[in-house]
């Protein structure tokens, strides 16, 4: 690592500076395209759509179908990155959608999407893992004599209900039951093609793609993860809500769509802005005057480390909130508090007798554990904000979990590199730059041996 180091955090930055402030767009597989930051409802605006739930056999919606509406309608607008999108129900069969930034309404109806699509699709000997996205081809060609495998057996109307189950070991599985249409088609398939990978497809993603263990005739199929203990609990319903209502249980019509203006706007933007650099500077003034030349290099290493959060933010794209801005800049302060630890680690070893390279090291080594578990403590928080927030809460949660692991790199790493290049000069030998006095700078340790030689000489 101490040859690579340098290279590392070079090309790091470089990227960084490139993705933050060039107008450059990279070829991807959809066309040209350039990292860009994303702003909320609340600083940006956006644009509303109000969709009205229609019955269906004259059967109108509950407020368990329209729950379930709201669901899959907010993972569809989250698909394309966390871009923060509210969806809410109002009154007994309207459903309202707003996505920040969107150009016109048309981009969010792409996004919404029509009623869904749930297909069971043979794989034959491939296996798939969940998540992937199949092939239109294979989307588009119906089972038949001459094709068996990469193709749709049949759709999700021929699920009939689902429920979490138990396996002959009492794991936990997924259960679910087709009506006489799918029955007789799964029957026909599971008895000659035992031993391969037949794939539930939702919307072209992958959800699942279990190994077919035997011939299932009655259409009761069991769905098991091959995990210890089963499928986990959330995995297990979410799994069901698919296959019971993988397509929305209820049309939509558009009734209206407006563009939304921003909640607080682009002055509060640049209020919040200003605090937020008042704030990071006040951070480096203190590092600076208290803990002097490692101080400056720890400043220095914020800088970087800035840079390098928002270039992660453009090319996710994060979608930047209030909310994420207060989990950016309580980031900031944990990536210097880790810089804190080490460097009043180093001043009690430069106390006791160690020369300044050793010092150094064993600051950054003693203080590592200390790190490393308050960072680990911020992660799972962070995790599970993001995993069971509301959407802003999900921006905040996200923020912070890069902020975080970023800060890890930079705080110990750069930071240490750095310090590393610059404690070989004769010049960065001085007590005065380590916030410790000329006496302890020159102390000797309790055996008597001399901690450093003569002036003049290395340390």
């Amino acid at each position: 690592m101490r040859r690579f180091g340098p290279l590392l955090i070079l090309v790091i930055g470089l990227f960084a500076l490139v993705s933050d402030f060039s107008p450059i767009s990279f070829a991807t597989s959809t066309g040209d395209s350039r990292p860009v930051t994303k702003l909320g409802l609340d600083l940006r605006g956006g644009i509303r759509l109000e969709y009205q739930v229609q019955p269906v056999n004259g059967k109108v919606a509950d407020s368990g179908a329209l729950g379930v509406i709201r669901d899959i309608i907010t993972k569809r607008v989250n698909s394309t990155g966390v871009t923060e999108a509210t969806v809410v129900i109002q009154g007994t069969d309207r459903i309202v959608v707003e996505v920040p930034e969107a150009k016109s309404p048309k981009q969010v109806e792409d996004l919404v999407g029509q009623a869904g699509r749930l297909d069971f699709v043979p794989l034959g000997s491939t296996p798939a893992q969940a998540g992937q996205k199949l092939p239109a081809t294979t989307l588009n060609t119906p089972c038949s004599a001459s094709v068996t495998v990469n193709c749709v057996a049949f759709s999700g109307d021929a699920v009939s209900s689902a429920t979490i189950g138990a396996d002959a070991a009492g794991q936990r599985a997924v259960d679910f039951t087709l009506n006489d249409k799918g029955k007789q088609l799964f029957a026909d398939y599971t008895a000659s093609h035992i031993g391969q990978y037949f794939a539930v497809v939702l919307d072209g993603n992958v959800i699942t793609a279990p190994v077919i263990q035997g011939s299932i005739p009655n259409g009761q199929v069991q769905v098991t993860s091959g995990q210890m203990g089963g499928y986990p609990l959330a995995e297990a319903q979410n799994l069901v809500t698919i296959l019971t209502y993988g397509a929305l249980p209820y049309p939509l019509q558009e009734i209206s769509n407006q563009t939304v203006s921003p909640t607080l706007g682009d002055a509060f933007l640049r209020q919040s802005l200003v605090a937020g650099v008042i704030a990071v500077l006040l951070v480096i003034f203190f590092m600076v005057v208290h803990y002097r030349l490692p101080g400056l290099v720890a400043s220095g290493a914020l800088i970087y480390y800035s840079l390098v959060v928002v270039a992660i933010f453009r090319w996710i794209p994060v979608t930047l909130t209030l909310a994420g801005i207060a989990g950016f800049v309580l980031s900031v302060g944990m990536a210097v508090d880790a810089n804190i630890l080490i460097f009043e680690r180093t001043k009690e070893e430069l106390r006791v007798g160690k020369s300044l390279p050793a010092a150094i090291e064993a600051g950054f080594n003693r203080a590592w554990n200390s790190i490393l578990d308050s960072n680990i403590s911020s992660l799972i928080t962070a995790s599970i904000l993001f995993l069971f927030g509301s959407s802003t809460i999900k921006g905040f949660g996200l923020v912070l979990i890069i902020g975080v692991a970023t800060s890890l790199f930079t705080a110990v790493t750069v930071t240490r590199t750095v310090l590393r290049l610059i404690v070989v000069r004769q010049w960065a030998r001085q007590a005065r730059l380590y916030g410790v006095t000329e006496a302890e700078f020159l102390a000797r340790p309790a055996t008597g041996r001399p901690l450093r030689r003569e002036a003049g000489t290395r340390v």
